[in-house]
């Protein structure tokens, strides 16, 4: 063996340094390039239950830790549920620091899950412009700037909610410029409008709806206020593809007819119909989350099961509950391929069927299934919303706590306005 000198040695361990400090900072830098993914991946705020702390499942190591300088706030909720919230600071590997959160630690709400189908019935706000025509060689409503998907609200300063309504006033304008007060994108605006005299009448050579009706499946509800969630994805008009504002919306009764199956390239869908005139319970809002409202009964005689928060949902294994077939609500194996955390992101999970039942009955989603309660490891983490059109055993979903939250609005809402009505 080779004696070597204290020079040799010395060279060698100033290598074996330099070349750990290379590699520490490579180590550095990915650390920071992670964090920094985590950083606009990850939401700004979270649930918990109380007594427990955040933990966030994911490829590497995060963990929370309380922001020193931060208090707590006492909260309460509108479902008695007492909470408060805390800041912390989300860290990688517990060294590296990625942002800093709140999270509201409530007693964690347990919620019946559903998987019905029930019908929808909506009136809308106003109405809604879904096509034109021509009149007399043009078009009048298009030609003064109104546009697919515009909500008239009023017309010369005459609220409007039917396709009467709007009409009537068109019928008997003689032809005189009308002022139409429309909302566009959220914002509100008003052009002049001309009908034109054709075929005996006056019109304006555009086509409006007024209501909406359709199926759709019951996620979950909440015994505790008697509201409940669905669908997992608004309601929208089926010529313009818009979000139909909601004036007024009932759940009906429906009798599954039928199905027809899911193929590549052409979605199914269930096939039914409203049973009567009876009415069980009211939509009271509908948005990018589903629709939600109360309901006069518990629709479902299953038991009430824990609401999963999102960040402890897994990839994996998991079930969805539906009817496909009118009776009772049946449970198929699905897994869960992918989680999306990050706030604002269109779509919150990819899931696939893999019930070959399910699979033989359905050819995968079908529309109607929307709103199906996805369970996993014995808690509601979700809904399914939406198929894939060339993948059928593939669709998205929503997580379960932000429809939970959507619920409690209306719950907040129904508690103010009894409050002002006593």
């Amino acid at each position: 063996m080779k004696n070597l000198s204290r020079s040799d040695l010395s060279s060698a361990l100033s290598a074996v340094i330099k070349r750990f400090a290379v590699l520490s900072g490579t180590l550095m830098i990915s650390a920071v390039s992670i964090a920094g993914f985590y950083k606009t991946a990850l939401p700004n705020s979270y649930f918990i239950s109380k007594g427990e702390n955040l933990m966030i499942n994911s490829a590497f190591s995060i963990s929370a830790k309380p922001c020193e300088s931060k208090y707590t706030v006492a909260l309460t909720d509108t479902s008695a549920r007492a909470s408060k919230t805390t800041e912390s600071t989300l860290m990688l590997f517990g060294s590296v620091p990625i942002k800093n959160v709140t999270s509201t630690s409530i007693d964690r709400p347990s919620l019946v899950p559903c998987g019905q189908a029930f019908g929808i019935k909506l009136l809308t706000d106003g109405v809604m412009v879904v096509d034109f025509s021509r009149v007399e060689g043009g078009c009048p409503a298009k030609s003064c700037g109104i546009k697919e998907g515009d909500i008239i609200i009023s017309i010369d300063g005459k609220k409007v909610s039917s396709n009467a309504e709007v009409s009537s006033i068109i019928r008997n304008s003689d032809g005189e410029k009308c002022s139409v007060l429309l909302r566009r994108s959220g914002k509100e605006q008003t052009v002049d409008l001309t009908p034109v005299y054709s075929n005996g009448a006056y019109k304006a050579g555009m086509w409006v709806r007024d209501s909406s009706a359709g199926i759709g499946t019951l996620t979950f509800y909440d015994a505790q206020n008697g509201t409940f969630g669905g669908l997992g994805h608004p309601v929208c008009d089926s010529d313009t593809k818009e979000m139909l504002p909601l004036s007024a919306g009932l759940v009906g009764k429906v009798n599954i007819t039928g199905l027809v199956q899911s193929d590549k390239g052409k979605p199914g869908q269930l096939l039914g119909e409203f049973s009567g005139s009876e009415n069980l319970g009211s939509i009271n809002l509908n948005c990018e989350d589903g629709v939600y409202g109360s309901l006069d009964k518990n629709p479902s005689a299953a038991e009430p099961v824990e609401l999963g928060f999102r960040q402890e949902i897994k990839k994996g294994k998991a079930k969805i509950l539906c009817s496909i077939d009118g009776k009772e609500p049946e449970s198929y194996d699905i897994l869960i391929e992918q989680i999306n955390l990050a706030g604002g992101s269109e779509h919150d999970m990819v899931v696939k069927i893999t019930d070959t039942d399910l699979l033989e009955k359905t050819g995968g989603i079908v529309q109607g299934m929307s709103g199906s309660p996805i369970i996993q490891n014995g808690r509601l983490v979700g809904a399914v919303t939406h198929v894939f059109i060339d993948d059928p055993q593939h669709g998205y979903g929503i997580f379960a706590d932000e429809m939970y939250s959507r619920s409690q609005e209306i719950a907040e809402s129904s508690e103010n306005s009894s409050e002002n009505a006593s």
